[in-house]
């Protein structure tokens, strides 16, 4: 074990859901529903691992500096002469202001304390303190945090060490590299806000068991029962789904004026959650991304983007088609969260078909027990299933 203080949960619920597949029970309800855990998430498993932020090109537009939040952390984000992001505690090393206030951007060559005014270069040493003899000012420099390009999000890991990138993401670059996301170009974006924990949105997106039932319009273009899971190296969990005969996308009837991506695989979606808050939908001919925020227990900030090889392409097809979808799925895991807020929920198994919904509980479970050792583990092979 680290020093790190385990999640505020019953170790014992925990450890349930750490079972072989198919002996495991869901997580404890309070992992859903109770702040404590919610501030332990932020600080842990958001500001402890890679979060990502945003896309680089939309955080350095105009700027040379913006403040964003990882987690619980504030983060100030910089970008020099040719636009490389560099990242920084987000507090003046004088009195601990914030530089600048979440969410906002400046374009100048220094970040500025709007409190007493000492300025920080972009490389984060220190460049005026006003008052303050030039002999006291060594080493009072920002404080720099591991931040890290990937597919042209940028991630921050802004608390105690995550594992390199490089294995952090591990196998899942050779699976993303054929859709050639650095050629894409966002095309819509979509913003929710939905009443339930996050978790509940992932553990959603790993599974169609829900899809007859709730997505008929996506049943018509590809079957609930198709695809695969994977159980690779890497913090995530993913797999394929596949088209159904007719179809060459996903939208309401399977086709759409969108040219494909080219050496994309042209009959299957590749479907990722990269821990903890990116969600990755790979098409023939888009990309379709959710990046959460938790905003309370049973709030959830989505940024729902659409990507696309061809920038005058109309999005209508894959955005009116996955708008719908996604609304469905929100109900439903609105719906979830209410039950597990009721004192009747007690945690339950897990279907056969549901064995990414057991890779996500289980890392997440880990993660409760021991964050560091779980993400560590995470980078040499996913928990293993009962087969493993």
């Amino acid at each position: 074990m680290t020093d790190i203080p385990a999640a505020p949960l019953d170790p014992h619920a925990v450890e349930a859901a750490l079972r072989p597949f198919g002996a495991s029970r869901t997580l404890p309800a309070a992992a859903y529903t109770d702040p404590a855990v919610l501030a332990w998430e932020r600080r842990h498993l958001f500001a402890g691992s890679w979060t990502c932020v945003g896309r680089l090109d939309e955080l350095r537009e105009g700027c040379t500096q913006r403040a964003v939040t990882a987690g619980d952390v504030g983060v100030l984000l910089t970008f020099g002469e040719r636009g490389a992001p560099r990242a920084f505690a987000n507090v003046c090393r004088h009195r601990g202001h914030e530089l600048l206030a979440d969410g906002e951007a400046a374009d100048r060559p220094s970040a500025v304390c709007p409190y007493h005014g000492w300025a920080f270069r972009l490389d984060g040493s220190l460049a005026t303190a006003p008052h303050l003899a030039e002999a006291d000012t060594g080493g009072l420099g920002l404080v720099e945090l591991p931040v890290a390009e990937w597919h042209g999000w940028l991630l921050v890991n802004a608390g105690h060490p995550a594992p390199p990138i490089e294995s952090y993401t591990g196998a899942l670059d050779g699976l993303l590299a054929p859709y050639d996301f650095g050629s894409l170009r966002k095309a819509a974006r979509h913003d929710y806000r939905i009443a339930a924990n996050w978790k509940v949105v992932v553990e959603n997106y790993q599974e169609c068991y829900h899809c007859p039932l709730i997505h008929p319009e996506l049943c018509r273009v590809s079957p609930p029962t198709s695809g695969d899971n994977w159980t690779m190296p890497g913090a995530w969990v993913g797999g394929t789904m596949d088209l159904r005969e007719h179809a060459e996308t996903m939208s309401f009837d399977g086709r759409g004026p969108g040219r494909f991506i080219a050496g994309a695989p042209r009959r299957t979606i590749l479907y990722v959650a990269l821990f903890p808050n990116l969600l990755v939908s790979a098409h023939p001919d888009y990309v379709m991304t959710h990046r959460l925020t938790p905003v309370a227990p049973d709030r959830t900030d989505i940024e729902c983007t659409w990507y696309f090889p061809d920038p005058d392409v109309d999005p209508a097809y894959a955005v009116d088609f996955w708008d719908l979808t996604n609304r469905q799925d929100w109900a439903a895991c609105e719906s979830v969260q209410r039950g597990l807020s009721s004192p009747h929920y007690v945690p339950g198994p897990l279907a056969d078909n549901e064995d990414a919904v057991y890779q996500w509980i289980a890392l997440v479970a880990a993660a409760y027990l021991d964050p560091v050792a779980a993400l560590r583990k995470a980078t040499s092979a996913l928990v293993e299933d009962a087969a493993g």
